[in-house]
């Protein structure tokens, strides 16, 4: 490795991170402000992200078992009615192989917002982006000296580790849905050797052992050789991660922990230490299910009989975020999102109309909104040639790959946007940058 000149003012740190941008960019047709610096968490913060990847691990495992124990009759019914609903019969009845019983995804990714006076996530994604990129903000900012969360290349010793990566034996196929990423997994598929194939390339899987799907299960019609795909995995031919089960990239997971007739499973499966822990972490969520309640009945919570008397509530009162749970276009980018507070009461109102009349196809969740607190960041303007300051919002992205039992954080990537911005995700004016730890006893 050809180590990087010294850097130390701002500007050179920053020149030399855009410098080392590979030719082709890392997201297609995407730009992101360049910060001198990595963003700083307490030692503290660090401890507990890296304690979280196994308490998600065995969440994905609890979920899992709660899917097949609903499907046995085990548990209610309805726990499969809700993750089975719009999907097509075949998908659900390849989900519920013998062949991959236990499988999970082998890639966690939580959106982890920084509260006042704690973490909350807002939902958990099982096809991530920014692996890639990740893994070049580790590589380039720990050329410049940085003790990066994870390592300078914690991102891709991680992924080549939970894939078994073998370069005659493993692929990446990106759908066109998922475009966007194709350049930072090809990145990243030179840097320890593995090719990232388009859709229609999925014609000779006899030199495919594992194969990791960069494509969510509602794009299934546009993977021209998703059958064979589908019958190679059943066979036991190729080995495909995440697996097949749409049931686990529902967003409305979040929803079961939170109900009282399931409290017994989840402590059993999670033991009454995790399952509190998860609580304090996951937001309330609830399914918007439309079916009437009996007379005199409540959703809890909210102290209300139908959904629509939502529309009522004062501006102070719709701190809540309407999402669509998963199985859709919309459902993945931060899209499908309805802040409630952010809207006029009229806009509230048709989006929960939209969200009635979505079931029981495309079911929406309801979730608290959590406020996210105000931090200083940086960030290189190169056109001034100066470091600009603002008032940002943080979104964590920790990536933890799963090996057997255990989790390992590959790295963090961190999304700073402007204060403004409600929903935090990659913007022109956001910063993108790995995460350092600070020293003990230090503040954030």
């Amino acid at each position: 490795m050809t180590l990087a000149p010294p850097a130390r003012s701002p500007a050179e740190r920053a020149h030399y991170v855009r410098a080392a941008l590979p030719a082709g960019g890392l997201f297609a047709g995407m730009t992101w402000r360049i910060s001198s610096e990595p963003f700083p968490l307490t030692a503290q913060l660090v401890e507990e992200l890296t304690a979280l990847g196994p308490q998600l691990l065995a969440f994905y495992r609890a979920c899992n078992v709660m899917y097949r124990h609903s499907v046995q009759g085990k548990l209610p019914r309805w726990v499969a009615d809700y993750l089975d609903a719009g999907k097509p019969k075949e998908l659900i009845e390849l989900s519920r192989s013998d062949r991959f019983e236990n499988a999970v995804p082998r890639v966690i990714r939580p959106d982890i917002i920084l509260g006042n006076d704690r973490c909350f996530i807002t939902e958990l994604d099982s096809v991530p982006g920014g692996i890639g990129l990740t893994g070049w903000l580790g590589k380039t900012y720990g050329e410049l000296g940085d003790d990066i969360v994870g390592g300078q290349f914690g991102m891709m010793e991680g992924f080549a580790v939970a894939m078994q990566v073998e370069k005659e034996s493993f692929s990446v196929v990106v759908s066109e849905e998922a475009a966007t990423y194709r350049p930072e997994m090809q990145w990243l598929g030179q840097q320890i050797g593995f090719r990232v194939m388009r859709p229609e390339e999925l014609t000779n899987l006899s030199n495919v052992r594992t194969l990791y799907r960069f494509f969510e299960l509602f794009d299934l019609p546009n993977i021209p050789n998703a059958p064979a795909l589908m019958e190679a995995a059943v066979r036991g031919d190729v080995t495909v991660t995440p697996p097949f089960k749409p049931q686990l990239e529902e967003k409305m997971l979040f929803a079961f922990l939170w109900m009282e007739q399931l409290q017994p499973f989840w402590q059993e499966q999670l033991g009454e230490k995790m399952f509190d822990q998860l609580r304090q972490v996951f937001p309330y969520t609830w399914i918007v299910d439309p079916t009437p309640l009996s007379p005199g009945a409540a959703i809890p919570g909210l102290g209300i009989h139908d959904w629509r008397e939502m529309a009522r509530f004062s501006q102070k009162k719709r701190k809540l975020v309407l999402k669509i749970s998963g199985f859709h276009e919309q459902a993945w980018g931060s899209r499908g999102v309805y802040v409630g507070h952010d809207l006029s009461s009229g806009r509230w109102a048709e989006a929960i109309e939209r969200a009635l009349a979505s079931f029981p196809q495309h079911p929406f969740i309801l979730q608290r909104f959590e406020k996210s607190r105000l931090v200083d960041a940086q960030y290189f303007d190169f056109e001034v040639n100066a470091v600009q300051m603002f008032k940002g919002r943080v979104r964590l992205c920790p990536y933890y790959f799963v090996v057997n039992d255990t989790t390992n954080l590959g790295g963090i990537l961190a999304t700073i946007c402007p204060a403004d911005k409600k929903l935090l995700h990659g913007m022109p004016d956001a910063i993108l940058a790995p995460c350092r730890a600070q020293e003990p006893g230090a503040s954030l």
